[in-house]
C-alpha cells in the first residue's frame, strides 16, 4: 500500500492540508487533523499496517483495538478518494 502521486500533504497556516493534484479531482483539498496527518505520513513512508499501528500506539494513549479500527477507517477513507495504490 502506498499513496498515489498527486496526493500531497502540506502544512498551511497551521492546518494539515491534503491536496489532490489530479486534474480529474479538480484540485480539491481536505483538512486532516494531527492523527490523520501522522497516518498519512506513515503510509507515505511505506510503513506496513503493523508498523503504523506500533507508531500510532507509541504516539497516542489508546488501546490496540481502537487504534486498529481507526487506522482501518482512515485507510478506507483514503482508498475511497483514490489516494492509495497497492
Amino acid at each position: 500500500m502506498k499513496i498515489k502521486s498527486g496526493f500531497i500533504l502540506k502544512e498551511v497556516a497551521g492546518e494539515n492540508i491534503l491536496m489532490f493534484m489530479d486534474p480529474a479531482l479538480k484540485n480539491k483539498v481536505i483538512t486532516l487533523n494531527e492523527t490523520g496527518a501522522l497516518l498519512f505520513n506513515l503510509i507515505s513512508e511505506g510503513k506496513s499496517e503493523d508498523e503504523i499501528l506500533s507508531s500510532f500506539l507509541s504516539e497516542y494513549d489508546v488501546d490496540a483495538d481502537t487504534a486498529k479500527a481507526d487506522i482501518k477507517n482512515f485507510i478506507a477513507s483514503l482508498s475511497a478518494i483514490g489516494a492509495l495504490e497497492d
